[in-house]
């Protein structure tokens, strides 16, 4: 049970994580450090992309192994505009003639749409299952849209997709780095904003308790169906966001952005730092890229230490980083 002293610690440790996260770069930039920044912009996005999830994982229950579908969507949308904007190619044929675009606002627009717009099949598809028939079914779409990306010659098929000039911000040289991790670092801002307020709001009071009994809900006149695919669709929304940045930050877009790797690492990204957690996703993908960073450059099994602290926050600690931080740790 959440008591309020709980809460404000949890709050103040988030907040603490999140000025963490923007001082960093900011002092890499003044020690003339360019790849911290780079590394920081990393963890903003992968941040990102987990706050999407943590919204169908964390508030709705929805253990879903396919949200690298999403991420992957978001990415290849940023990479496909960008590349059309850039040979000055339309995308469709007249009368729809649409050139692509390298305006960061419109690719991050239609890498949601599109996001969200895959997802409602899927979502409405998977979300008529439950349990491992549901993550199998999440895990099984987002391998038939990794093998379409791998099938794909005119977007570079298994090659990947280059993006040769990085898309641009009104008012801000995205060529910096500083100025790219400005950008991811307030969107990152503006998604736990909109995951607190889904949080706080009678929809996710919804979603929350079609998470622990959905008959229950039912029985007050709340179909617990559409709630989670809302929730669902949201999720991949944000997370498409997520992919577009992602593309943006490496210049370069593959389809190993679509595979069940990739969605592994979401997964694991939210258990790190607390399931449900608002500043979970930001204590996950911080706590994740130091981990690749420092065990990285020891070791190339450095995933297998990984593995022992995934271990050992699901047996011993179940509310993440977070919530061992904050003293609120629920153990097996």
């Amino acid at each position: 049970m959440r008591d309020g002293v709980g809460m404000t610690r949890e709050t103040a440790i988030g907040l603490f994580l999140v000025a963490v996260l923007l001082a960093f770069p900011l002092v890499a930039s003044a020690m003339g450090e360019p790849f911290y920044i780079t590394l920081a912009t990393r963890m903003a996005v992968l941040a990102l992309a987990a706050v999407g999830l943590n919204v169908a994982l964390g508030l709705g229950g929805l253990v879903s192994f396919g949200h690298a579908a999403f991420f992957g969507i978001g990415g290849y949308v940023a990479g496909i505009l960008a590349s059309h904007a850039f040979n000055q190619e339309p995308i469709f044929s007249t009368p729809f003639a649409f050139m692509g675009s390298d305006r960061m606002p419109v690719v991050w627009l239609f890498a949601m749409l599109v996001s969200a717009l895959v997802a409602l099949p899927i979502g409405a598809i998977s979300l008529r299952t439950s349990g491992v028939y549901f993550i199998m079914i999440t895990l099984a779409f987002a391998q038939m849209i990794y093998y379409f990306a791998m099938s794909w010659p005119a977007y570079g098929g298994e090659d990947g997709l280059s993006i040769l000039s990085r898309n641009t911000f009104p008012g801000l040289n995205t060529a910096n780095p500083l100025s790219l991790f400005a950008v991811c670092y307030g969107l990152l801002l503006v998604a736990l904003l909109v995951f607190a307020v889904l949080r706080d709001s009678r929809f996710g009071a919804a979603l929350l308790a079609s998470r622990q009994n959905a008959t229950r809900l039912a029985a007050v006149g709340i179909a617990p169906f559409p709630v989670r695919l809302a929730a669902f669709v949201i999720s991949a929304a944000i997370t498409g966001l997520a992919g577009a940045l992602y593309a943006d930050l490496n210049r370069f877009v593959s389809p190993s952005m679509l595979s069940w790797q990739m969605s592994g690492e979401l997964i694991v990204l939210v258990i790190l730092g607390g399931t449900g957690r608002l500043f979970g996703p930001v204590a996950g993908a911080m706590l994740f890229v130091m981990i690749e960073f420092v065990l990285g450059g020891i070791t190339e099994r450095w995933q297998f230490f990984l593995g022992l602290i995934l271990l050992g926050v699901v047996l011993f600690a179940r509310g993440g980083l977070v919530g061992v931080l904050a003293g609120k740790v629920r153990h097996g």
